[in-house]
C-alpha cells in the first residue's frame, strides 16, 4: 500500500479532530454512510461538531450515534424526519438546525469543493430559507445568495479504492459521497475494496487529489426501512 492507506481509522481521525469543527459527512439514510469513520469520530469525544449531511441517521445508527454522544452542536441537513433524539434535542434548545434544501445542499458542498465562495439559486425565495440573505433579479426572477461549504473534515465511503485515494462508489451509495469528498479540507475515505495497482482513471468518480487518508471499511450496511409482502397462502 501507498501513501495514503491507513490501517488505524480511529488513531488518525483522532490526531486532527478538533472541538468545533465543520465536518461533512456521506449517505443519504443508512445509505453509502462512512460507519467505521463515524465510530471514530464518536470515539474522539469531540464536542460542539458543527455536521453537514443530509440527514443525522437514525437513533442508535449512523450519525445518531454522535447525537446520542452529545458531541453535536449544530447541524445543517436536508431531512432529518427518521431521529426522535434529533427532534428532542432540537425543540429543547440544544441542538442548532440549519435546513437547507437538498439540491442547494449539494451545490453548496460542490461549490466549497471547487473554490467558489458563493451563488445565487431561486430556491428557497420567499420562504424561512432565505431569511437574512442577499436577494438579487436574475431576468427578472428573485435569487437567494448562497454560501458554498468547506468542511474541516469530509467522511465518505467509497466501494473501491486504490492506495493513492482514487475512489469508485456502487450504485445509490454514491448519493452526497463525491460532493463531500470534495469539501473537505481533510477528507477520509473508507473502502469497501482496496485494488492492486491504480482503479481505470476512466473509472474514478473522485480522484485522489480529494483525498488524504485513506482506510478499509467495516462490513455493516444497516436497512433503514425494512418492508416485506405478507406470506402468502399455498
Amino acid at each position: 500500500m501507498s501513501t495514503k492507506y491507513r490501517e488505524d481509522a480511529a488513531r488518525e481521525l483522532a490526531a486532527v479532530v478538533k472541538d468545533g469543527m465543520i465536518i461533512a459527512v456521506g449517505g443519504f439514510g443508512l445509505s453509502g454512510i462512512p460507519n467505521r469513520l463515524i465510530t471514530a469520530l464518536r470515539d474522539t469525544g469531540a464536542k460542539n461538531l458543527t455536521i453537514v449531511s443530509n440527514n443525522m441517521g437514525v437513533d442508535g445508527k449512523g450519525l445518531g450515534v454522535l447525537l446520542e454522544n452529545k458531541q453535536v452542536a449544530k447541524v445543517l441537513a436536508s431531512y432529518v424526519g427518521e431521529n426522535k433524539l434529533f427532534a428532542q434535542q432540537f425543540l429543547n434548545g440544544d441542538l442548532e438546525v440549519e435546513f437547507v434544501p437538498q439540491g442547494t445542499l449539494a451545490e453548496r458542498l460542490r461549490a466549497g469543493g471547487v473554490g467558489v465562495p458563493a451563488f445565487y439559486t431561486p430556491t428557497g425565495v420567499g420562504t424561512p430559507i432565505a431569511q437574512g440573505k442577499e436577494v438579487m433579479e436574475f431576468d427578472g426572477k428573485p435569487a437567494i445568495l448562497e454560501r458554498g461549504i468547506v468542511a474541516d473534515i469530509a467522511l465518505v465511503r467509497a466501494h473501491q479504492a486504490d492506495s493513492e485515494g482514487n475512489l469508485r462508489y456502487r450504485m445509490t451509495s454514491k448519493n452526497f459521497n463525491p460532493l463531500v469528498a470534495m469539501s473537505g479540507k481533510h477528507t477520509f475515505a473508507e473502502a469497501e475494496e482496496i485494488v492492486d495497482g491504480y482503479l481505470d482513471p476512466s473509472l474514478v468518480e473522485t480522484p485522489g487529489i480529494f483525498v488524504k487518508t485513506l482506510v478499509d471499511t467495516d462490513d455493516v450496511k444497516d436497512i433503514e426501512q425494512r418492508t416485506v409482502r405478507p406470506k402468502q397462502e399455498a
